[in-house]
């Protein structure tokens, strides 16, 4: 900016030179050319251009009486000598291209853009979610079934476990585990679905065979 403000500053000391001696006027005598060019500037000319600066001032003291003025308004680059090329524009150019974001975007597009990209990405969320399988919270259970006595038919009490069916509950492996004085207890293992099939609902439909079944125990419970 300070930059931009020297270069305006001393162009305007070449332009209002030049454009007195073309409209005629005595160079004291403020004209529309000075308010082109005083406009022009972005800000007061420093210090040391004491020269600038004391016209700049001079020229803002006119700011109400601009309109009347003598002269015709034309555009900054038509004032000045016609064999000197003109720079203040591009000083001007310069720092319009200074003010451009080339990587930005309108903030309203941006926002638009933003919102699509952001719908976009949830709807491929919610699809993929959807399609992919709910994870099913499984466990294994060891238990321990054991009859009356010596005498009960473990092969039929077996056959009345497994005879059990329910959604999510899936029996597995067995065996017959002495306990003492000839006993043996039925040791079997099953898998179930969590919110599906309980231990509670196990033990209250296996006792439920009351002529093989004396109690159920949970040997083991590991989640999967």
């Amino acid at each position: 900016a300070a930059c931009g403000t020297h270069r305006a500053a001393a162009a305007a000391r070449s332009f209002l030179c030049s454009a007195a001696a073309a409209s005629h006027l005595p160079a004291y005598v403020p004209s529309q050319a000075d308010i082109a060019v005083f406009e022009a500037i972005a800000a007061p000319p420093p210090a040391d251009l004491f020269h600038a600066l004391r016209w700049y001032n001079h020229i803002k003291s006119y700011e109400k009486q601009k309109a009347s003025l003598p002269g015709v308004k034309k555009a900054l680059g038509k004032y000045g000598p016609a064999d000197v090329e003109d720079t203040t524009g591009a000083a001007t150019d310069s720092k319009d291209d200074d003010d451009i974001d080339l990587f930005g975007s309108d903030d309203e597009e941006e926002s638009e853009e933003a919102k699509k990209l952001r719908e976009e990405r949830l709807a491929q969320y919610e699809s993929k979610k959807s399609k992919k399988p709910a994870v099913v919270a499984k466990s294994s259970i060891l238990l321990d079934v054991k009859p009356w006595d010596d005498e009960t038919d473990m092969a039929k009490l077996e056959e009345c476990v497994r005879s059990i069916q329910a959604d999510g509950l899936v029996w597995g492996s067995s065996k017959l585990v002495p306990v003492g004085y000839g006993i043996k207890k039925l040791q079997i293992q099953c898998v179930v679905e969590d919110d599906k099939v309980g231990t509670d609902m196990l033990e209250e439909r296996i006792t439920a065979f009351e002529d093989y079944v004396q109690s159920m125990d949970v040997a083991a419970f590991n989640k999967i």
